[in-house]
């Protein structure tokens, strides 16, 4: 039993915890000899690239493969080439559509709506407001985007006076909300995607201007920062997809490849932090990486059997507070 993973996109924190994660759960599985082989090829936020990884993947004979799609449609003639070979396929994160792979599924569209509706409550339904969105033409980035501004359309006076692609990465983001700000009004909010609260803070304080309510992402760097702007009475929360969900991936394949009937679309609960989980989550969260659970072979099975039952959101096995 040999199985793979290609991520389609470049280095960043939550991409660096993913891949961090899945190389702990399969060298592990390797050890135990539950899995002959492990393999992770990582890309450039290139769908070009990572279909020439996918078919290598599928000459080099694995059994399974976990994708993070770079694409939502470019892969689909690889992926499905992969499930006529008789391949496991499990797409998770930014899935691709083709129909034959197995779907670990994050409500994205949903977290765009809850740091919306945070914003909308803080702000008392007023105020202007700068999204940061993330690798264009991603649907994890269409969709998130998506939510933020269908919920909008419920606040006439929450105003979105600009919108910058920040490609969940700080340092970016920073450069991109920068070159924007001596464009815009007064800034009362910022959504974002992850990734991009502490490169938006410090693009604000360069530039001199009054610290919105930036919604954090979950990553070490904005926990910290919250952390230490709490101190002082700053007031925020903090959402995103866990990087623990690669090894989801890896245990569903497992699975299947096992003889388990899996659904087709596995679904997985966000991770909101709030002021009385953000020590907890900061303890847990390595410099450099983002807050995540860690996922057995148990809990896998637990949110395959939930979503076997058609549960959701709310209704699934949440992620546990670090203790």
């Amino acid at each position: 039993m040999r199985i793979a993973l290609t991520d389609g996109f470049s280095s960043n924190s939550w991409e660096q915890s993913a891949w961090n994660s899945w190389n702990a759960v399969a060298d592990q599985a390797v050890k135990d000899g539950v899995i002959k082989e492990q393999k992770i090829i990582t890309g450039n936020d290139d769908p070009v690239q990572q279909i020439t990884q996918l078919q290598n993947l599928v000459l080099e004979g694995f059994n399974a493969i976990a994708i993070d799609a770079a694409s939502p449609t470019a892969l689909n003639g690889g992926i499905k080439d992969a499930c006529d070979a008789g391949i496991v396929v499990v797409v998770y994160d930014s899935l691709a559509t083709e129909p034959c792979a197995i779907k670990l599924k994050v409500d994205y569209h949903d977290y765009g709506v809850q740091e919306t509706e945070y914003l909308a409550k803080k702000l008392g339904g007023k105020g202007n407001i700068l999204e940061i969105r993330g690798v264009a033409g991603s649907q994890v980035d269409i969709d998130i985007s998506a939510g933020i501004n269908d919920t909008l359309k419920k606040y006439p006076d929450l105003k979105k006076v600009g919108t910058v692609y920040g490609n969940w990465d700080g340092t970016i983001t920073q450069k991109q909300v920068g070159t924007i700000l001596p464009t815009l009004p007064q800034v009362d909010g910022v959504v974002g995607q992850g990734g991009d609260g502490f490169g938006a803070y410090q693009a604000f304080k360069a530039a001199g201007r009054q610290i919105p309510t930036i919604v954090m992402g979950n990553r070490q760097d904005e926990l910290a920062l919250w952390k230490e702007m709490k101190a002082n009475g700053y007031e925020t929360y903090s959402i995103s997809s866990m990087p623990g969900m690669s090894t989801i991936a890896f245990w569903i394949a497992q699975q299947v490849l096992a003889g388990k009937k899996v659904p087709n679309t596995v679904n997985v609960p966000l991770l909101a932090i709030h002021d009385d989980t953000l020590d907890a989550w900061l303890a847990a969260t390595a410099v450099g990486t983002a807050a995540s659970p860690h996922y057995t072979k148990d809990d896998a099975v637990a949110l395959m059997d939930a979503s076997a039952a058609g549960k959701s959101g709310s209704d699934l096995p949440q992620p546990k507070v670090p203790q």
